[in-house]
């Protein structure tokens, strides 16, 4: 077999507002393997299948010199995040042709891994499609799962409160609130994203561009929990609207991001109300709920009992990726529509 090309993403410049497709980031074709005969040196061969495009990565389009929880990209390079592979070739022990990993990759079709502590060999027994390990059942199911069990001390009644509740965080929180019995509030950016809230049990979905969220807490609260993807206006909103004792759980703060953040003005409510807030980072709890988390998880989406939305498209080369027949693909868990996008890597 000929050598193929090994398409990348690389991290070309470091941006000093919102990313730009093209100029931040770049696809590269340069490069090219021989699948059949690249030297392995008792290392294992990956085809890369999905790939998530996550909000964090903000955070890492940075320069090396700004220290944060997690290490920077670097220009030249290409980025990465996690994913789902299939192994075409081995020479280690632990793994085999045909098994598929989930793990962190670097955005290329190819890759050849020697730390196969690295990943998790995925059964799927479920027979989930494999773009749902890197949403549902990958990195932000289980930011949601993990925060969830840890945080939230959920009692039966209680209101919680779930900001950009129709994305990939947001919408699995608001199904586990249902099943533990409480009242959710849910807010999101447009109408499209609003009639997902309610399909998924969101019991007061609400469009925050054009309602007032200060309002909505005031008629439906007080909060008792607060899920909180947003930081900025709406923490402040919660923060007036919580309850004695509420318990807020801080995932994300989006509307700081590309910004240099937003100051909150009333956390004075925190000693006022007795209010706990607890930051969460999943890979800090991956040790406590992983297991737990693929023994009960994939078995409530195949039931049905967790659902999720994705938006899928295809090619490497655009930016954002699927393939139901198994070329690279490309998820983009927090798109536009903040569902799980995924676009098909056309072959000749």
């Amino acid at each position: 077999m000929a050598p193929v090309t090994n398409g990348r993403v690389i991290f070309n410049s470091i941006p000093t507002g919102f990313p730009e497709p093209g100029v931040t980031t770049v696809y590269d074709s340069s490069q090219t393997i021989d699948v059949e005969n690249v030297a392995l040196d008792g290392g294992f061969l990956v085809k890369t299948l999905v790939l998530s495009i996550d909000p964090y990565f903000r955070g890492r389009m940075r320069s090396p010199e700004v220290k944060s929880y997690a290490p920077p990209f670097y220009v030249g390079e290409p980025i990465y995040s996690y994913g789902v592979g299939v192994v075409l070739r081995s020479e280690n022990a632990g793994v085999k042709a045909g098994d598929h990993l989930y793990g962190t990759f670097t955005h290329e079709q190819f890759t050849i891994q020697k730390d196969l502590a690295k990943f998790r060999i995925i059964q799927n027994s479920q027979k989930l499609p494999w773009s749902a390990y890197v949403g549902v059942a990958g990195m932000p199911g289980q930011t949601a799962y993990y925060g969830w069990k840890e945080f939230s001390k959920a009692k039966k009644g209680e209101t919680v409160f779930v900001s950009t509740a129709a994305g990939a965080v947001g919408a699995f929180v608001v199904q586990l609130a249902k099943l533990d019995g409480l009242k959710v509030i849910g807010s999101a950016g447009s109408e499209e994203k609003v009639e997902y809230m309610k399909s998924i049990g969101v019991d007061v979905a609400f469009n925050y561009k054009t309602t007032d969220v200060k309002k909505v807490l005031e008629e439906h609260g007080p909060l008792d929990i607060f899920w909180d993807n947003v930081g900025g206006t709406t923490l402040e909103a919660a923060l007036e609207g919580a309850a004695v004792g509420a318990r807020f759980i801080e995932c994300g703060m989006i509307s700081g991001y590309n910004n240099g953040g937003q100051p909150i003005r009333n956390l004075f409510y925190v000693i006022g109300k007795s209010i706990i807030m607890s930051g969460l980072l999943v890979f800090r709890l991956t040790s406590k709920y992983e297991e737990e988390f693929y023994e009960v998880v994939p078995d409530l989406i195949a039931s049905g009992k967790i659902q999720y939305k994705e938006d899928i498209s295809y090619g490497l080369e655009t930016g954002i990726i699927l393939s139901p027949r198994g070329d690279l693909q490309y998820c983009s868990v927090h798109s536009v529509r903040n569902y799980c996008t995924a676009r098909l890597l056309k072959r000749k």
